[in-house]
C-alpha cells in the first residue's frame, strides 16, 4: 500500500469510529443492527466492496437494508459479480474489518488481506461499486458512509442507484457484469416485456378470469416494494394490481404488515379484512425479496389461509414441467434436467406432492446460499423456502439452446405446443430474477401461470394440504454439541439422540421430526410434523424434552 492510499484510508476511517462494546457478524443477511450502530461498519463494507471489485475486475453491489426487521434497524450486504451473495471466503474478512478497533488496525488488516489475495492497490484502472438503499430514514446517512468507504480506495467509484428493492440491486449488478443495460427502467422493461410475452402465449380458452379473480391485492409492507410494484403495474395492461401498505401511505415499515408477519402469524396484515374475502391477496416483505399469497375466508376473525413459498415452488414446478414435456414430445432434445431444492423445513406434504409429479427433490442445509448453489447444478433449478424466498435458475447452456430454438420460429408460426413451450421457458428465464429471490418478478410469474392454468387461488391452494407442524426452541449450554448430517435432518452427535428421536417419531401417523443447532444463539431448534395439530405438538414437546435430557441448559 503506497503512502497516498494509506493516508486516504487513515483520514476517512478516522471519521467513522466503531461503537464500543459491539461485535458484529456477517451472515446470510449481511450485517444487521440498530441503525445508530452501523455507520462505521457500512463505511468499512464500502472498503471491502472496492477491494472485491479490484480483485474480480467486476462491478460489485452494496445494498443498505434490514429487510423484514423493524424500521429503527438497518443493515448492509454485498452483491457479488453474479448478483448473488458475497463469497463465503470473504465473510471472515468482513467480520474482521467491521470489528477492527482503530484506523491503524484497519490498515494492518487491509494490508495483510490484499497481500494474501494478490490485490494490487496501485490505483491503476477504475472499478465500480453500485449503491442501493431501501426507504428507511437511516438509509441516506448510511449510503454516504458506504460511498466514503468505496472512494477511500484509489481508483474505486461509487455509483448511486437510488432507492431500490434488494433484488433490483442484485439484478443490476448481474446485468452490468453480463454487459447488459442495468438501470431501473431496464429492470422494469425486462420484467414487463417477458410478462406480456407469457400472457400472449396463454391458451385462448383460459385468457379471462371472472368476477373476484381478475385482480390481485398486494400488501407492500410499508416498504420499498409497494412503490416499485405500483411503477411496474403501470406497464402491465393485462393485470390489475391494487397495492396497499405502500410506503406512501404513512404506515410503519414491517409493523403488522409484510410477508414475514403474514407467514409467521397467519393473520391478515393491516388494511385487509372481511371486505377482501376470497380475493387473491399477496404480501411482500420490507425489501421485496420474499413473497407469500393468502386468502381471507369470510368471517375469519383475522385468520388467513396461507399460500406460502412451498406452494409457489409447486406452482412453478408444475408449469415448467408441463413446458418441458411439450418440448420433449416434439424435439430432438436431450432430456433437460429439472431439479427442485428444499430445506428440511419444507412441509412434508409439499415434498410428497413434488415427488408424485415425478420431480427430483433435493435437500440442503438451511440457508439461501446452499439452496441457490444446489439449484445451479440443473438445467432448470427451482428453490423456495416456506417464508417466500426463492427463484428459478436456468443454466447458460439450456438458455443458449432455447435461444437457438426460438430463433428458428418465425413470428407467424407459434402453432405447435413445442414451439410455444420454448418461447414460454425463454420468457420465464427473463421474467424471473436469477440473481436472488425477487417478490416482484415472482408475483408476475405466479399471476401469469394462474392465467395459463385458468386457476383461482383456491384451486392453486388445493394442490395439497399442509401437514400440521410445530417449531420449538430448546435452550442449551453449548449448541455446537449438536452435529447434524443429511441436510440437517440426522443428528450424529451426541450419540443416541437420533435413535431416541426416531423411536418417538415412529409413534405418530405421518410423523417427521428433526433438530438442528441455531446459527446465532445457544438453542436447538425442533421441527415436528404429524397428521393432526395435537400430535405434531406432542411430538415436538417430546423431542424437546429429549434434547434437554441429552444436552441440558446447565
Amino acid at each position: 500500500m503506497n503512502e497516498e492510499q494509506q493516508s486516504l484510508l487513515l483520514n476517512s476511517s478516522s471519521r467513522f469510529s466503531p461503537p464500543q462494546g459491539v461485535k458484529l457478524s456477517y451472515g446470510t443477511a449481511g450485517f444487521r443492527a440498530d441503525a445508530s450502530l452501523l455507520p462505521s461498519t457500512v463505511f468499512r463494507i464500502g472498503i471491502l466492496a472496492a477491494l472485491r471489485s479490484l480483485q474480480t475486475r467486476s462491478v460489485i453491489g452494496i445494498m443498505i437494508t434490514a429487510s423484514h426487521n423493524k424500521v429503527s434497524d438497518n443493515g448492509v450486504k454485498i452483491a457479488d459479480p453474479n448478483g448473488g451473495m458475497l463469497s463465503q471466503r470473504w465473510e471472515p474478512f468482513a467480520d474482521a474489518l467491521a470489528n477492527a478497533p482503530s484506523p491503524q488496525n484497519l490498515i494492518l488488516l487491509i494490508n495483510e488481506f490484499v497481500e494474501k489475495e494478490g490485490i494490487s492497490l496501485d490505483g491503476v484502472g477504475v472499478v465500480e461499486v453500485l449503491l442501493g438503499r431501501d426507504t428507511r430514514p437511516s438509509g441516506d446517512a448510511l449510503h454516504e458512509a458506504a460511498k466514503q468507504g468505496v472512494t477511500s480506495i484509489v481508483g474505486a467509484v461509487a455509483t448511486d442507484m437510488g432507492i431500490l428493492t434488494t433484488p433490483q440491486l442484485h439484478w443490476m449488478v448481474r446485468a452490468r457484469n453480463m454487459g447488459m443495460r442495468a438501470s431501473e427502467k431496464d429492470y422494469f422493461e425486462q420484467l414487463s416485456s417477458s410478462f406480456r410475452c407469457l400472457v400472449d402465449l396463454v391458451p385462448t380458452e383460459k385468457i379471462k378470469f371472472d368476477g373476484v379473480n381478475d385482480k390481485v391485492v398486494v400488501d407492500g409492507a410499508n416498504g420499498v416494494g409497494g412503490v416499485k410494484l405500483k411503477d411496474l403495474g403501470r406497464l402491465l395492461n393485462s393485470l390489475a394490481i391494487e397495492v396497499r401498505n405502500s410506503s406512501e401511505d404513512g404506515g410503519i415499515l414491517n409493523d403488522g404488515v409484510g410477508a414475514d408477519y403474514v407467514q409467521k402469524e397467519k393473520v391478515v396484515p393491516h388494511g385487509f379484512g372481511s371486505k377482501d374475502a376470497w380475493i387473491r391477496c399477496a404480501s411482500l416483505d420490507g425489501d421485496a425479496d420474499r413473497l407469500v399469497y393468502f386468502i381471507v375466508p369470510p368471517e375469519s376473525s383475522g385468520r388467513i389461509d396461507l399460500v406460502d413459498g412451498d406452494k409457489i415452488l409447486s406452482l412453478f414446478a408444475l408449469y415448467i414441467k408441463e413446458q418441458l414435456n411439450f418440448l420433449n414430445e416434439k424435439e430432438d432434445l436431450n432430456q433437460a434436467r429439472l431439479g427442485v431444492v428444499q430445506t428440511a423445513y419444507a412441509n412434508g406434504a409439499s415434498t410428497n406432492y413434488l415427488k408424485q409429479l415425478g420431480l427430483e427433490v433435493n435437500f440442503t442445509p438451511t440457508g439461501v446460499k446452499y439452496l441457490h448453489e444446489k439449484a445451479a447444478e440443473f438445467d432448470i433449478g427451482i428453490y423456495f423456502e416456506a417464508n417466500g424466498h426463492g427463484t428459478v435458475l436456468f443454466s447458460e447452456s439450456f438458455i443458449e439452446w432455447l435461444e437457438a430454438r426460438t430463433n428458428k420460429i418465425s413470428s407467424g408460426s407459434k402453432d405447435s405446443e413445442g414451439e410455444k413451450a420454448a418461447l414460454r421457458l425463454l420468457a420465464v428465464s427473463k421474467l424471473i430474477n436469477q440473481a436472488v429471490g425477487d417478490a416482484l418478478s415472482g408475483l408476475l410469474l405466479v399471476e401469469v401461470i394462474l392465467q395459463h392454468m385458468g386457476w383461482s387461488i383456491h384451486r392453486w391452494n388445493e394442490l395439497y394440504h399442509d401437514l400440521p407442524s410445530r417449531q420449538l426452541k430448546v435452550k442449551v449450554a453449548d449448541r455446537t454439541a449438536v452435529v447434524t448430517t443429511n441436510a440437517e435432518t440426522v443428528v450424529v452427535s451426541p450419540p443416541g439422540l437420533q435413535e431416541a428421536i426416531n423411536e418417538e417419531t415412529d409413534k405418530y401417523p405421518q410423523g417427521r421430526c428433526f433438530v438442528r443447532p441455531s446459527g446465532t444463539e445457544d438453542v436447538v431448534r425442533v421441527y415436528a410434523e404429524a397428521s393432526t395439530q395435537e400430535t405434531a405438538d406432542t411430538l415436538a414437546n417430546s423431542v424437546a424434552k429429549l434434547v434437554d435430557q441429552f444436552l441440558g441448559s446447565n
